[in-house]
């Protein structure tokens, strides 16, 4: 009797009353101005149209974000309906059905066991679910969900599954772009294996593979075990050619998206900003499937970043030194197991060890013991390598392999099969034992006075590394923002030695001093295996102290952005203070910019591409990392510039972290450069997003206009750059402002709008200013109208003068290439 006033009640229930809940019925349509919503309020089902499209698609998107609406899945992805007669409606069948105002179909579900359409319904879960249920004596019953069609993304509680046996798998699908929800070109799904692998795949190639799942997470995923996640996997693999993989989070915001470009993203709400953060998952070029081809390591902190492994040369020299690492690395000696001695006995191989890896594609389980694991390789001709890891045990690998990388801190030990003569042979240990025994004897004496030199040296080195990390312990209870120092990770960054260094740079030779600056000297290295680095050298006079170094090596190691500079390693040896970067053979933006003769280099289009990548570079910093981080020195001498002229922010010696809901932080100690500094900032100490934007505001002028934001210091009309672009924006004479080199016709609107945003940035309140992600967005938008600029901060004061700055004269070129950092008191 109940079920029976269920379906009389979903049956005449008006159109209205029944959309406002989160299900209808048989009887009622669903039209283009009507949507259903979860009874939480989390998700909504009806029609919209993507952004510069007039498709009309129904789809499900979350409620609270409607402009424009997030859209997590879509019906009529292929079909748009041209206009706005659209309905959805339950067909006789019991199927839902999506028709246009000609009644002809754009989609249905088409479930194999049709029933009678009085019986059926469909209801919008909180999970985000679509279901179409049926009604039965039994109980009602799923006969079709939207979770089992997944698209572009993947909520909390949605499986992703393959199943060997039966072909049947559940696989994330692009978008064709942003605006075109029709499938793209990658999917993304698992893979079963011995233990199973998160993959992508470009149309059937596979382009990306997250490495084993060990039990707690995929080893090709470092920072999933770097801290608390924000979600937790759970994985059922049978071992039978079957898994699915599910997670769960707390926040029904908080999502997985696979973006056209064959990206996955992990996308959260900020409710106080009201925008996305968006993290990718692998930023690194070595993430990409078989970059260095066979037999060969890729390591991201490496220039070039493949390497062939110990006992193997590339398969072409030609073309591995053109940067073609597709072919991979050959043997140099083969397996001494495939061979036989003069008296036809086999000669014995040997393995070398790899560390911190991700292990290769395609591994085969065998169920032994951690010590019997070299042994049924070595008995296996065909064997080339094996790992023994916690969760996964013995894993072997026959043939090639491919697809191996090195990370500085996650991964496990990776075992590479190699021809004993490739190792130490018995003759050369004998010959080598014979040596030392003989060496021994005349060098004794001198043999223990290195030692005893060494050992004091080593303590000497202890002593100071214990007196790095005792500060990075005592920075964890400093003013707002300081970093809360992970030790166990830290210490896997690389720790240089000093004679490496000193050997790099020719002691430190004046011919290779790249510029110097209040902190020290910046000298330009290239390491035994010929990797060019720069090397940050901190003066005892500096005004940089441990502080501002501790602070730039915690902050930097953590990050991984194409517009940031990588920073390789540090050295602490004494009273040396080291910091070592990439080389970036570009110089930095202000040499450029400011110079008469380079800035003919820099177009419109290589300037504007150099505003894009800063503001992407800081969008990362703000939103996009793991950690919320203010800069507080962002100027031209700390853009660093590649061979491409591609912008890398650097010098994070000032920078601050903000943790949770944080959005503001003040400190007693303001630092930084004059000219850059937010009003509320240098007068105040008070720091945010938006002291960085009024920074990013400052240069965005600079770049537009060729000059120096200091160059109007003898200037009697105007205080400097943000007055005198702020005058000429009120007489409507802006082209002014503009560099004569770069005002092209063609460009002169995309020009104009720079300016109108570097306005925006510099205004005197912090609350007025764009984001970092606005700033992209105003950028990209030809056609948005922007807000008026209220009246900049005018904070520089005649007579004023810079503390510590190494631009005091105010050249018009700086021949720093790596970090500059200027402090003044307060």
């Amino acid at each position: 009797m109940g079920r029976f006033l269920l379906i009389v009640t979903l049956s005449f229930c008006s159109l209205r009353l029944c959309f406002a809940g989160d299900v209808f019925s048989f009887s009622s349509e669903l039209k283009d101005s009507e949507t259903l919503v979860s009874n939480r309020s989390t998700f909504r089902f009806g029609f919209f149209s993507p952004v510069n499209s007039t498709g009309r698609y129904a789809g499900i998107w979350f409620n609270k974000i409607s402009t424009p609406p997030a859209v997590v899945w879509v019906a009529n992805r292929d079909s748009p309906i041209n206009d706005s007669s659209g309905v959805i409606v339950i067909s006789k069948d019991g199927n839902l059905v999506i028709k246009d105002g000609r009644g002809r179909v754009h989609w249905s579900t088409y479930f194999s066991q049709p029933v009678a359409a009085n019986t059926t319904y469909a209801r919008l879960l909180n999970t985000g679910n679509l279901v179409l249920q049926g009604i039965s004596n039994s109980g009602d019953k799923i006969l079709w969900e939207s979770f089992q069609h997944p698209q572009n993304t993947f909520l909390p509680t949605m499986i992703v599954s393959t199943d060997s046996r039966t072909g049947r798998s559940l696989k994330l699908g692009s978008w064709k772009n942003r605006f075109d929800p029709s499938p793209g070109r990658y999917s993304a799904g698992v893979i079963p294996l011995p233990f199973p692998e998160l993959a992508i795949w470009k149309d059937d190639f596979m382009v990306w593979r997250s490495g084993p799942w060990n039990g707690q997470y995929f080893i090709g995923l470092p920072e999933m075990n770097f801290g608390v996640n924000l979600y937790e996997f759970t994985l059922d693999n049978n071992n039978q050619g079957s898994v699915s993989m599910s997670y769960t989070n707390h926040d029904a915001l908080f999502h997985f998206f696979l973006d056209s470009d064959g990206y996955v993203v992990e996308k959260y709400w900020n409710e106080g900003k009201q925008e996305w953060r968006t993290g990718i998952l692998f930023p690194s070029n070595c993430d990409i499937y078989g970059k260095c081809g066979q037999f060969a390591s890729c390591q991201s902190r490496l220039d070039p970043p493949c390497k062939c492994i110990r006992g193997f040369e590339p398969r072409s020299h030609a073309e591995w030194n053109r940067g073609n690492w597709t072919r991979g690395c050959v043997r140099k000696k083969p397996l001494q197991c495939e061979r036989r001695d003069n008296n036809g006995s086999r000669e014995g191989d040997g393995f070398v060890r790899l560390i911190k890896m991700k292990v290769p594609n395609n591994p085969q389980r065998y169920k032994v013991s951690e010590q019997d694991c070299p042994e049924s390789c070595l008995k296996n001709c065909s064997c080339t390598a094996y790992t023994y890891g916690q969760g996964m045990g013995c894993l072997l690998w026959s043939g090639n392999l491919i697809d191996m990388q090195q990370y500085l801190g996650s991964g496990v030990p990776l075992y590479i099969r190699l021809a004993g003569s490739e190792l130490k042979s018995s003759s050369n240990r004998s010959l080598v034992i014979a040596i030392t025994l003989v060496g021994c004897t005349v060098f004794v004496a001198v043999i223990v006075l290195l030692a005893l030199r060494k050992l004091v040296k080593r303590r000497e080195k202890n002593r100071n590394t214990r007196l790095l990390f005792e500060r990075m312990e005592a920075l964890n209870n400093n003013e707002p923002g300081a970093i809360r120092v992970n030790q166990k990770k830290l210490k896997e960054l690389p720790l240089f030695e000093y004679q490496i260094l000193a050997a790099a740079t020719d002691n430190f030779a004046i011919t290779n001093k790249l510029g110097e600056g209040g902190f020290g000297s910046v000298y330009k290295g290239k390491l035994r295996e010929g990797q060019e680095i720069a090397v940050k050298r901190l003066s005892q006079t500096s005004g940089q102290g441990l502080e501002e170094f501790v602070n730039e090596v915690v902050v930097i190691s953590k990050l991984q952005h194409r517009n940031l500079v990588r920073l390789l390693g540090f050295c602490i040896e004494g009273e040396e203070r080291m910091l070592v970067y990439e080389f970036m053979p570009g110089n930095s933006l202000d040499a450029y910019l400011f110079d008469p003769v380079k800035q003919r280099i820099l177009d419109w289009k290589k300037r504007f591409n150099i505003i894009d990548g800063i503001c992407r570079g800081l969008m990362y910093l703000h939103r996009d990392s793991r950690l919320r981080i203010i800069h507080r020195d962002l100027k031209g001498s700390n853009i660093l510039l590649d061979e491409n002229l591609n912008p890398k922010i650097s010098d994070f010696g000032l920078a601050r972290i903000f943790r949770g809901n944080e959005d503001e932080a003040s400190t007693l100690r303001v630092v930084g450069t004059y000219g850059y500094m937010a009003p509320e900032y240098a007068l105040g100490g008070l720091f945010s997003e938006k002291s960085d934007v009024f920074s990013l505001g400052v240069i965005l002028l600079e770049i537009v206009s060729g000059r120096r934001n200091s160059s109007f210091y003898n200037d009697e009309q105007n205080l400097n750059l943000s007055a005198y672009a702020w005058k000429l924006w009120n007489d409507g004479e802006i082209t002014t402002l503009v560099d004569p080199a770069i005002l092209e016709k063609c460009f002169e609107n995309e020009i104009r709008r720079c300016v109108h945003i570097g306005l925006l940035c510099v205004q005197d309140h912090a609350n007025d200013r764009p984001s970092v992600s606005t700033v992209i967005w105003m950028l990209s938008s030809e056609n948005s109208n922007l807000p008026q600029p209220k009246q900049p901060a005018f904070i520089a004061r005649r007579g004023t003068k810079e503390v510590e700055s190494s631009g005091q004269s105010h050249p018009r070129a700086s021949i720093n290439n790596v970090s500059l950092t200027e402090i003044t008191g307060r």
